[in-house]
């Protein structure tokens, strides 16, 4: 899978900090769920990489594999969920509930992504019919929003 990134990575002296977190949707029937698991930079709000799985271990590596090197040098912020404790290294690591505003941003981009395509909404009656094209509506999502981002 290609990086989602429009923007070179951060220079080694600079703090990064990402926020990770797992959304549901579905394809074809709720039933079918499908899992987006993404990483977002928080200082340039960018999506850093992203997957399309189960609510798995596994998948959360999958995750952690796509991160860029330079990123993955940085301090994660995620939920509870044990998948991320059993990934992501304890000393570059932070767990915290919705509460402590630790996933903020990566929640609202959440949002944002129900709001701007409705085959993300749980309450829908627009689907995805296929994985490809769950996957591609996704990506070039994302690749418009960290486009959107970039100075002008």
């Amino acid at each position: 899978m290609s990086t989602t990134l429009l923007e070179p990575a951060p220079a080694a002296e600079a703090t990064v900090a990402l926020e990770l977190d797992e959304l549901w949707s579905f394809v074809r029937k709720k039933s079918r769920k499908r899992w987006v698991w993404i990483a977002l930079c928080r200082q340039t709000r960018q999506v850093v990489a992203f997957v399309i799985g189960d609510r798995s271990e596994a998948t959360c590596r999958r995750l952690w594999a796509q991160v860029p090197a330079a990123y993955q040098q940085g301090h994660c912020y995620s939920d509870f969920w044990g998948a991320y404790q059993k990934v992501l290294p304890d000393e570059q690591h932070t767990p915290g509930g919705k509460e402590r505003g630790l996933t903020a941003h990566v929640e609202r981009w959440n949002n944002t992504l129900r709001q701007r395509l409705a085959r993300f909404v749980r309450k829908t009656l627009s689907f995805s019919k296929s994985d490809l094209m769950h996957e591609l509506c996704l990506r070039l999502f994302i690749h418009r929003y960290n486009l959107s981002l970039l100075p002008t």
